[in-house]
């Protein structure tokens, strides 16, 4: 028995999955959380997993975002049912004891300064970050992962006194793929890979 998925989950995961700049509809708190329970388990390092999330979907919590969106971004996001803060906890090993039980993995960790803990965090959470777009996806969601905005603000608003950083944000909803730009090309294999 083949462990591949079929052709249509491929495509609404991959092939035929688009960014989309206008998402509307409603996705409800449930379907959130059914979302982050497919996202936790993406593979991290030693189990770090120090990507925080901040579903912004009121009326209140747009308000807080909308004045540290750059203006390309501002429109597209109050419009969008939720915008996610996809974020990292640069104090992750602190968790570690807990989610890291088999050995000291904190002890790894204790001691380095921020700049230092920084790259893990980021690489860390930068991956679920992308586990997140493809679970939504997997989920009957379209999304619009975005840059655009006022990191720092954006970190004093939503995490200030902590020590969770703002890393990008992903619209999510329901888009309409009439409007949509024309696809992008890919590099093709022998451009962007090559088996040693």
């Amino acid at each position: 028995m083949s462990r591949t998925l079929p052709d249509e989950s491929l495509d609404r995961i991959f092939r035929t999955a688009r960014t989309h700049n206008e998402l509307g509809g409603e996705v409800s708190e449930e379907t959130l959380r059914q979302l982050y329970d497919l996202v936790k388990w993406g593979p991290t390092t030693a189990n770090t997993t120090p990507a925080r999330f901040v579903f912004v979907k009121s009326e209140q919590g747009k308000a807080r975002l909308g004045p540290a969106l750059d203006e390309g971004n501002y429109a597209k996001t109050m419009a969008a049912p939720v915008t996610v803060i996809v974020a990292h906890d640069v104090a992750f090993y602190q968790k570690l004891p807990y989610l890291f039980p088999h050995t000291d993995a904190k002890s790894w960790f204790d001691g380095k300064s921020e700049a230092e803990l920084t790259p893990v965090a980021l690489r860390n959470g930068s991956l679920q970050g992308a586990y997140l777009i493809l679970a939504a996806r997997a989920l009957g969601l379209d999304t619009g992962p975005m840059s655009g905005f006022d990191n720092a603000r954006v970190d004093a608003e939503f995490f200030g006194g902590t020590t969770i950083r703002s890393n990008f944000l992903v619209n999510l909803g329901h888009g309409d793929t009439d409007k949509l730009f024309p696809r992008s090309p890919r590099l093709a294999f022998d451009e962007a890979a090559r088996i040693v």
